[in-house]
């Protein structure tokens, strides 16, 4: 949440459907006041029946390091070119043939105030909520770069 709480916001606030998948997705009362739903990460990585494609996907890096699942879910959405991926955290290591940028998100004077009192409610850190969250990103080869980084679905 402290690293992608607010586009999270932001993109719920633009009309997409938001689901977080969480190790333990019981309480989602900090991803409600984000505007996202809870659902369990391991029920959806072991499921034999598949839900719609993701026009997004976000992911913390050390969870792409330590889940072969995780790695083949972001591998495969990246080279099938149709979602979004974005990855935060201090250990992705994209191969060399990743094409993979660095990007920010503006966080709107909303989804700062949102992403505060979610922090709150999951009882992390009070650390005051900067201006942008950095994401490493595999832009979706469908939309132009010229194009906004939020688009409704």
């Amino acid at each position: 949440m402290r690293a992608a709480g607010g586009w999270l916001f932001d993109t719920a606030m633009t009309g997409w459907d938001v689901q977080v998948l969480a190790g333990d997705p019981r309480d989602g009362r900090a991803l409600r006041i984000l505007g996202a739903r809870a659902a369990d990460l391991e029920a959806a990585l072991t499921s034999p029946v598949y839900g719609p494609r993701p026009h997004a996907l976000a992911v913390d890096a050390e969870l792409y390091d330590s889940d072969r699942r995780v790695r083949w879910l972001v591998r495969n959405s990246l080279d099938d070119g149709l979602t979004e991926v974005r990855l935060w955290g201090l250990r992705w290591q994209a191969d060399s043939d990743d094409e993979i940028g660095s990007m920010r998100h503006r966080l709107s004077a909303a989804a700062r105030a949102f992403k505060a009192r979610a922090l709150e409610a999951a009882d992390a850190p009070a650390d005051p909520v900067g201006g942008t969250e950095v994401f490493h990103s595999g832009e979706m080869l469908a939309y132009p770069p010229e194009q906004p980084d939020l688009v409704p679905a």
